[in-house]
């Protein structure tokens, strides 16, 4: 069974591609997380879990769903993180992520895609986004070829930059970026209401056909890039920023 986790697009590609090549089902994990709701899931080939990188880091919010859910059948797991260069030092956690849940795990496979988050980066123009989702299918390919011969991923390098960057990075970065409050529309907004209707943690409401951000936000930049005005910015940092949102797969 192959379950994502997915903002703007990359992760679900990816998860969808190795999906068809692998002939396996297809979880999104946001139905539970924004229900609140436990996962009860059996899966009789290997799990893959297909999710972006935070800092060097799988999503806590992953993590959290991964931990509470009830996985039963198969004990193999695979995990693959899209990033924007590298998943830096993530499969440490996760090993022990594994060893809680009692599953075997079977490494990370790292497949560079478009960067997306825009609140501190730059997102490349949309030429440039297809030709980096295109270099990545033989990554996807060889990741679901591995998958299916029931092979482990190459280990990933474990050193001291790796450490730094998941180790120490990532709570900062939580702890410095995941601000939701900066998030505000501008007189462009028409009330659509599609931004709440992305929003992977159902964090957002719309009030007086505008809408209003929670606090339990991951930055995963649904709501600012799926906006078809344009009009959600993150204090001034996304002022004129290109928007990303992967290209649907379609196998």
């Amino acid at each position: 069974m192959v379950v994502f986790f997915s903002g703007t697009g990359n992760s679900e590609y990816c998860a969808r591609y190795i999906a068809k090549l692998i002939s396996d089902e297809v979880i999104d994990s946001s139905v539970y997380i924004r229900s609140k709701q436990i996962a009860q899931l059996e899966s009789e080939k290997p799990w893959v879990f297909v999710t972006p990188t935070y800092a060097w880091q799988i999503p806590k919010v992953f993590k959290s769903f991964i931990r509470q859910s009830a996985l039963t059948g198969n004990k193999n797991a695979y995990f693959v993180m899209t990033c924007g260069g590298s998943v830096g030092g993530a499969a440490s956690g996760i090993l022990q992520l594994c060893k809680e849940k009692g599953l075997h795990f079977k490494g990370v496979s790292a497949v560079v895609m478009p960067e997306n988050l825009i609140t501190m980066f730059k997102a490349p123009p949309k030429e440039e986004a297809d030709r980096i989702v295109e270099k990545a299918i033989p990554v996807i390919e060889k990741t679901a070829k591995l998958i299916s011969e029931g092979k482990c991923f190459e280990k990933q390098k474990y050193n001291f930059l790796s450490f730094v960057q998941s180790e120490m990075s990532n709570p900062l970065f939580y702890k410095a970026a995941i601000k939701p409050e900066k998030f505000h529309t501008t007189d462009k907004c028409v009330g659509c209401g599609l931004c709440e209707q992305k929003c992977v943690m159902g964090n957002i409401t719309m009030q007086d056909s505008k809408p209003q951000w929670g606090s339990n936000c991951t930055q995963c930049m649904a709501c600012i890039s799926c906006c078809p005005q344009q009009a959600i910015e993150y204090g001034k940092s996304t002022k004129d920023k290109e928007r990303y949102h992967c290209k649907a797969f379609k196998g």
